[in-house]
């Protein structure tokens, strides 16, 4: 559906998000980016369901990440245990701080389906660090692209973050879905950017 220009209307307890679609269809070269002191890279196979839920809450429940809480354990599981699925863990010390996911079931091309970190690490070099090693593994299958989508809900500099990586945008679409605050997927306190809108206004 193409959406019309001025505004649409949301029933209370939804929310809305422009996506934009970014793409690299070349390997780019890379520099050497030393990890920041204290951080670790590790590929986690086959995380478990209670792991994972928890260390997604953490990179994203500020901005309102919600689509794998809403997930059985059997979707999810068939998800994250896919072979062509492979998920990472930036570590400090024994605390998991980030998550990279990379999507390859297409084939020819691999998504960064997740990328995050905790808010205690953000200006602290790691999302680079994190960003070259994802993007190490991903043209390490010789992909035909390799693309990531963020939206205004993520934090405010992700956009210009992917840009500085070398994606390019290619595509935006609206998204709209019900409030993970009013569903019980993040707290009410969660991402006070995006106030709650529970009811219409009398």
């Amino acid at each position: 559906m193409i959406l019309s220009d001025g505004y649409t209307e949301l029933a209370p307890g939804k929310i809305a998000a422009v996506v934009t679609y970014l793409e690299m269809r070349e390997r780019p070269e890379m520099t050497a980016v030393e990890p920041p002191a204290g951080l670790s890279v590790r590929r986690v196979v086959k995380p478990g369901l209670e792991w994972y839920r928890k260390l997604y809450r953490a990179v994203g429940q500020d901005w309102l990440w919600f689509s794998r809480l809403r997930m059985s354990d059997k979707e999810l599981a068939g998800i994250i245990h896919d072979a062509q699925v492979n998920v990472y863990a930036l570590s400090e010390g024994t605390a998991d701080k980030g998550l990279l996911e990379l999507d390859r079931r297409t084939g020819s091309e691999v998504e960064v389906a997740y990328f995050g970190l905790t808010a205690d690490l953000v200006g602290r070099g790691a999302g680079q660090y994190l960003m070259k090693q994802g993007l190490e593994a991903a043209w390490a299958y010789a992909p035909d692209r390799v693309w990531v989508h963020t939206c205004t809900l993520d934090h405010p500099r992700a956009l210009s973050f992917y840009l500085k990586a070398g994606f390019v945008p290619y595509e935006r679409a609206v998204e709209v879905a019900d409030d993970p605050r009013l569903t019980g997927e993040a707290p009410p306190t969660a991402a006070p950017h995006m106030p709650v809108i529970a009811r219409a206004s009398l």
